[in-house]
């Protein structure tokens, strides 16, 4: 524990060095936090299916979304959202066999949603080639979210596809290439609670032109196969943090959204790690980014934003 506390205070050091004494704290789209919701609303492409029902999801998560399965529902969904102060979307769906959602249909329905007034559109996608990409970039999408997995076993364990990491790695620089800003997320414990590839993920982004990392932790839902799992420790978590901290210290780090809930302390030991970004934080995570002086601000949109 003594080297823990000695490594997460050379990370908290090292976050105030370079981005300053201040956290920002997210309120995203999905959810209602102490009464407010955010402005940033997911919507699924897909509705609720999901070809691949992978063992930490099941097509879960796409019931927290809007849905709009064609371009036309798409381009009517938000077209209301941007009249109820919606200030931007992530749009995202479930998955194919291959890893991949249908961007090319719904292209010139993006272009239209930018053109009228969406401010910024996020995607959450698996494989993207490089035509795609370009496609995604000419529509007007801003930025690209991507589950960076670092071991094949564990995509193809959870997610039961072909897909290998540098698969993975090779979407991430095709979007790169095509001038959309890339956001990993690091799933801790994707694969059945346990740590397997995620310090190998952290290491990957080296060689990639990335400003921010996002970290999220895998979540027992109901319904799925990790339902009954063990998830990683709140230590463990903030291990790897400071990890691509010490390994990174220019890039804006963020604790997502997708997180066990009520599991407090991994909140206070990303304010602990000098994590610059937390959606939905805990109460207690707000008290501590106090009792540091911190610079609060408040943001009801995604923490990629």
């Amino acid at each position: 524990m003594a080297d823990l506390l000695n490594r997460i205070e050379k990370a908290r050091n090292l976050s105030y060095e370079y981005h300053g004494r201040k956290v920002v704290f997210y309120i995203p789209g999905m959810f209602t936090y102490n009464g407010k919701r955010g402005n940033y609303p997911a919507i699924s492409l897909t509705g609720k299916r999901c070809q691949l029902a992978c063992d930490h999801c099941n097509g879960k998560l796409l019931e927290t979304m809007i849905p709009a399965t064609t371009p036309e529902e798409l381009i009517n969904v938000s077209n209301e959202l941007l009249k109820n102060g919606a200030t931007g979307f992530l749009l995202s769906g479930g998955y194919n066999k291959q890893h991949k959602i249908d961007w090319e249909r719904f292209l010139p329905a993006i272009s239209q949603i930018k053109l009228r007034g969406a401010p910024k559109i996020s995607i959450h996608c698996g494989i993207i080639d490089r035509q795609t990409a370009i496609g995604l970039k000419e529509a007007g999408v801003d930025q690209a979210l991507v589950d960076l997995i670092g071991e094949n076993r564990t995509i193809s364990r959870v997610y039961k596809t072909d897909v290998k990491v540098n698969d993975l790695i090779n979407s991430i620089q095709n979007l790169i290439d095509a001038g959309i800003q890339v956001i990993p997320h690091i799933v801790v414990g994707i694969d059945f609670g346990m740590i397997v590839g995620e310090y190998h993920a952290v290491d990957l982004i080296k060689e990639l032109s990335i400003r921010k990392l996002v970290f999220v932790s895998i979540m027992p839902l109901p319904g799925t196969g990790m339902q009954d799992i063990s998830t990683p420790s709140a230590e463990d978590i903030a291990r790897i943090m400071i990890y691509a901290r010490i390994k990174y210290p220019r890039l804006e780090m963020a604790l997502g959204c997708a997180r066990r809930r009520g599991y407090w302390q991994i909140d206070t030991w990303a304010i602990d790690c000098g994590i610059n970004r937390i959606a939905l934080p805990a109460d207690e995570a707000v008290a501590k980014a106090k009792s540091y002086n911190l610079e609060i601000k408040w943001e009801k949109t995604c923490c990629c934003v």
